[in-house]
């Protein structure tokens, strides 16, 4: 099989990178990272290189090249299903496909306001108005996941799937800004927190240079 190659931004601060990352370390496959760090001279060449759109992340798998994580996703559910990267139940992957969806077009005002930091602390930052209302409506889609769907597991799904590969950057900033959780969301995160591809992803980013721009 030829060898699967992905590329990230600076770990610390790329939401975009991390969901796939989850994605890809959850297949068992074995495969390269190459990590370009932000807001460098080089950066926008560095990228150029291997994505046309400029943006990342970037999976390259033998003459396949895909530059949007959703599609990454995706990709890696179809490539290895031995994975189940989505639910089986035909419901619960309609309404997984759903929720990812919705994080990737929507939650504008969370993310301008609570960018992505994994190890800053930020307690009572980013209550910018739009926010709260993002807040509730995440945690009103944890709720209702872990209530249909989540038996069997500790995830949104029951088992890990694409969606929580998703949901695991807001995760992160719910822990940066100290946002209040209710007892199942609260339950939720902690177990995205022990995930091992999450934890080495976060110590990975400690070792980075912090980018001014994102600090």
């Amino acid at each position: 099989m030829p060898q699967l190659t992905l590329v990230v931004a600076s770990k610390n601060y790329s939401s975009w990178s991390l969901r796939p990352y989850l994605a890809l370390a959850h297949t068992g496959q074995p495969f390269q990272e190459v990590v370009i760090p932000l807001d460098t001279p080089d950066t926008v060449a560095a990228i150029a290189r291997y994505s046309p759109s400029g943006r990342l992340p970037t999976l390259i798998h033998g003459d396949v090249s895909i530059w949007d994580s959703l599609a990454i996703c995706e990709y890696l559910a179809e490539t290895f299903p031995e994975a189940r990267l989505w639910p089986e139940d035909r419901a619960a992957r309609a309404t997984a496909r759903s929720v990812c969806a919705e994080m990737h077009s929507g939650f504008t005002r969370l993310r301008e306001h609570m960018s992505m930091n994994l190890h800053a602390r930020r307690p009572g930052q980013g209550r910018a108005p739009g926010v709260a209302e993002d807040i509730q409506r995440i945690l009103a889609l944890w709720n209702e996941c872990r209530a249909r769907f989540g038996q069997g597991g500790p995830f949104l799904f029951g088992r890990f799937s694409i969606a929580d590969a998703f949901y695991a950057p807001v995760v992160s900033r719910f822990v940066t800004y100290d946002v209040a959780l209710d007892p199942v969301s609260a339950a939720y995160r902690d177990a995205v927190l022990a995930l091992p591809a999450f934890q080495r992803w976060a110590e990975a980013a400690k070792h980075e240079p912090p980018v001014k721009k994102y600090e």
